[in-house]
């Protein structure tokens, strides 16, 4: 993982925001999600206060801060400093800062950005994971309260089985788990991976509530799961399975993506009959209040930033499907993306 001090990404092993929580969790694991939240709602406070003072006044290119909402080493850090690093090379912005601010899928740093309403040198890292957060949640702030500036990319799921795995394709792990969906134990890395798994069983006929889905704090531990034969399949970023794949240790069965992706030599589920799309997203947002012209410019700064050398090399090494989205298009899209959610979680029962 990276540090906030060096800021320099290491390979990915990652997931964004909250892992969902289990249905029935006992007591103690309750307090203990209910004090991290509280801790990260502190940490989230202290943030907030140096980040205000330091954003009055404020020229874009002359002082922009950038807060992932996360801890440093997640998905979302790791755009934020991939984003630091191609500004500062190129000199789009003479002093680009990196605040985490980790708490509830994300959902404290966008209450806390919520707040910084017309102070346009702060950019909020976003995506599927604080959509859904959002959602999952019920938080006071959502995407309404901040102002969308790009969707930058996209990252896709695999759907992974241990190597020794009896499922050699996706229907035959399907075939299993229609037979008895209980006994066909998923986990995954985060919430995002709970929603992947809950379109596939859509899509292939199979009652979400009836799934045993177990969370995982992040990929290397879905991982861990499966191979220890605790969980039978996974849905999980393709950045943090490929070493497990290319090593042997677990077997692709299928590559959530529209279409089959350049470089990833796994059948999509789409191209396997079953039509699961979900992608794993990433955005940037702006505080609500800014501008027609601070957002203009904004939009500029990021359309800038992605044209970069230092940002086609991040797309290359952490496997992004770049798919970019600005101006009057990102409202529209954001508003199918929080529908869709929101019936998968419904479907789940929550």
């Amino acid at each position: 993982m990276e540090t906030p001090e060096t800021g320099a990404p290491q390979p990915p092993h990652h997931t964004d925001g909250a892992s969902a929580p289990s249905r029935s969790p006992g007591r103690r694991t309750a307090l203990r999600i209910i004090g991290g939240t509280i801790a990260a709602a502190a940490i989230g406070v202290a943030s907030f206060g140096s980040i205000s003072s330091a954003a009055a006044g404020q020229d874009i290119h002359s002082s922009l801060t950038i807060i992932a909402p996360a801890a440093a080493g997640g998905g979302w850090d790791t755009v934020a400093r991939e984003m630091q690093q191609a500004q500062r090379a190129n000199g789009l912005a003479a002093n680009v800062q990196v605040v985490n601010m980790p708490g509830a899928g994300g959902t404290i740093a966008l209450g806390n950005m919520s707040r910084l309403e017309g102070r346009a040198n702060t950019m909020l890292v976003g995506g599927t994971g604080l959509l859904a957060a959002t959602i999952q949640y019920d938080s006071a702030a959502t995407l309404d309260d901040v102002t969308p500036l790009a969707v930058l990319f996209e990252e896709y799921d695999v759907i992974v089985v241990p190597a020794d795995s009896p499922h050699e394709t996706l229907e035959d792990l399907l075939a299993a788990w229609r037979e008895n969906p209980a006994a066909v134990p998923w986990t995954g890395g985060g919430s995002f991976d709970q929603l992947v798994v809950t379109d596939l069983a859509l899509a292939a006929g199979i009652d979400p509530v009836e799934t045993t889905y177990i969370s995982s704090d992040g990929g290397g531990e879905a991982v861990a799961a499966l191979l220890n034969g605790t969980a039978h399949a996974a849905a999980g970023g393709y950045p943090d399975n490929i070493d497990q794949i290319e090593s042997g240790r677990l077997r692709a069965l299928a590559l959530v993506a529209d279409e089959p992706v350049a470089g990833i030599d796994i059948p999509t589920a789409r191209e396997q009959g079953y039509d699961v799309t979900l992608a794993n997203w990433r955005m940037l947002a702006a505080p609500a209040g800014i501008t027609d012209e601070e957002t203009g410019e904004l939009t500029e700064l990021i359309e800038d930033t992605i044209a970069t050398p230092e940002w086609s090399e991040a797309v290359a090494r952490y496997y992004w499907t770049e798919q970019v989205i600005t101006g009057a298009d990102v409202a529209p899209f954001l508003a199918e993306e929080h529908a869709r959610i929101t019936r998968l979680y419904e479907e789940m029962g929550q």
